[in-house]
């Protein structure tokens, strides 16, 4: 009986804990995950997805204007449907037709229990062009923040500078 009971506290002893700890790598990695869904929506024109990134809060700074909550985040995205979608005008459809395409790097992330503040570079390049060459069109960087909602970090915040623009 002795022995039962000391293999029964080693046994508990080296169980899992029933609440697991996120680790930094998991956060960061669904972070990524944030950023990447966000450009493809961008990119593709998906604004239900493009807005399920941001808190239903949410604030989208592109300097020129500030818009907080999704439906005013969708509402200016759709307003600007000429900037971000260029397969909207009346050029050549199908696959030669005008796009776009964003890039994140340098990403940095401070990441604080359900909480993370990030900064990193974003570049543009695209084919709106007559001989629809690929050509390097824009630069900037994000400020943003981030905070979790049922267990999905979304942007709470994301100021976008567009330093290529004059």
């Amino acid at each position: 009986l002795g022995s039962i009971v000391v293999i029964t506290l080693i046994l508990s002893a080296c169980a899992p804990a029933e609440k697991e700890e996120i680790s930094y790598a998991e956060d960061r990695a669904q972070i990524e995950d944030l950023q990447a869904r966000y450009l493809f929506a961008l990119d593709f024109f998906d604004l239900d997805t493009y807005v399920s990134t941001f808190t239903e809060d949410g604030v989208l700074d592109i300097i020129e204007y500030k818009v907080k909550g999704r439906d005013a985040i969708r509402k200016a995205i759709e307003e600007s449907r000429a900037v971000f979608d260029q397969s909207s005008g009346d050029g050549p459809k199908g696959p030669y037709r005008p796009t776009g395409r964003h890039n994140i790097t340098n990403i940095v992330i401070k990441i604080d229990g359900n909480k993370a503040v990030g900064r990193s570079y974003w570049f543009h390049y695209s084919n709106n062009n007559p001989e629809r060459k690929a050509v390097f069109d824009g630069y900037g960087h994000y400020e943003d923040e981030m905070v979790k909602v049922n267990g999905e970090l979304l942007f709470s915040k994301r100021i976008i500078y567009n330093e290529g623009v004059e």
